[in-house]
């Protein structure tokens, strides 16, 4: 099977985020050659004050905005304006983010000794005790209001936003949306985990105030998905796959309103329904 490479680039990155493969396609009896579009997907090492902390596989575009994303959404800081600096660098096709942080973050970041290998979209591989991977977030506030209806025109909107996914069918999205004002920022990776530390990240370094939106994600509501959302201080957060219980958990004790099979014309509220109006 050959293989070439697509210089169909992101326009905010300059890696390619797709390529081109020759495939055998089987479809009702009949055999056809064909071109296929995959998705690429490439090892990204997160780097702390020079020192290799985690390296992940990851779609390689957007890449500081999933450094500074996972930066604050995994808690290694306790606020945005703590990241001095993120940048992006490539040796020879290593790919690293290089992220700079202060010395009492880099000191608490250090004992934490994280494994240095994650796989795609995963959440807490890596962490060595039960109690350094699940972080409970201070509980939310007040939060938004959106009605129904907004939620379910924006679902229906998000689609057309992940260009990636519908040229390969394999990648989650994340967008954060905001009140009367619609999607804001989407971002697309082969793990939804990266995807929602991506658009995290965007807003971050766009100095916007996340706790103002909400979270849309393509996947599944698992524990991490709601972690990562409540730590940066986002109150709603609408999945159009199911929860699991342990998400649902701690939505509930973290004040997060939590929506599953979230579509254009229906949603299920598994926790703190307030927020969600009919």
């Amino acid at each position: 099977m050959s293989i070439k490479p697509d210089r169909d680039v992101s326009s905010r990155d300059e890696f390619a985020t797709r390529r081109h493969v020759h495939v055998r396609r089987f479809e009702a009896g009949s055999v056809t050659d064909a071109d296929d579009v995959v998705a690429e997907e490439m090892p990204v090492a997160l780097v702390y004050n020079s020192v290799p902390y985690v390296v992940m596989l990851a779609t390689p575009a957007d890449l500081t905005d999933l450094g500074a994303g996972f930066t604050l959404s995994e808690a290694i800081v306790a606020s945005a304006d703590a990241i001095r600096a993120v940048k992006l660098t490539d040796e020879s096709g290593a790919l690293a983010v290089q992220v700079s942080i202060g010395s009492q973050d880099f000191s608490a970041l250090l004992k934490r000794r994280r494994n240095l290998t994650g796989r795609t979209g995963c959440g807490v591989c890596g962490a060595e005790t039960i109690e350094e991977a699940i972080r409970y977030p201070a509980p939310l506030g007040a939060g938004i209001r959106l009605t129904s209806q907004e939620l379910h025109a924006e679902l229906n909107k998000l689609y057309a936003r992940q260009p990636l996914n519908l040229a390969t069918g394999a990648m989650h999205a994340a967008a954060w949306v905001l009140p009367g004002k619609g999607i804001q920022i989407v971002r697309e990776d082969v793990g939804r985990h990266n995807a929602l530390d991506k658009v995290i990240g965007a807003a971050v370094r766009c100095n916007v105030d996340l706790s103002a939106g909400y979270f849309i994600i393509t996947s599944r509501a698992s524990y991490e998905m709601v972690q990562k959302a409540a730590t940066v201080g986002v109150s709603l957060v609408a999945a159009v796959s199911a929860p699991t219980a342990f998400a649902i958990d701690l939505a509930e004790r973290s004040g997060l309103t939590l929506v599953g099979f979230a579509r254009a014309d229906r949603h299920v509220v598994y926790a703190h329904s307030h927020r969600l109006l009919d």
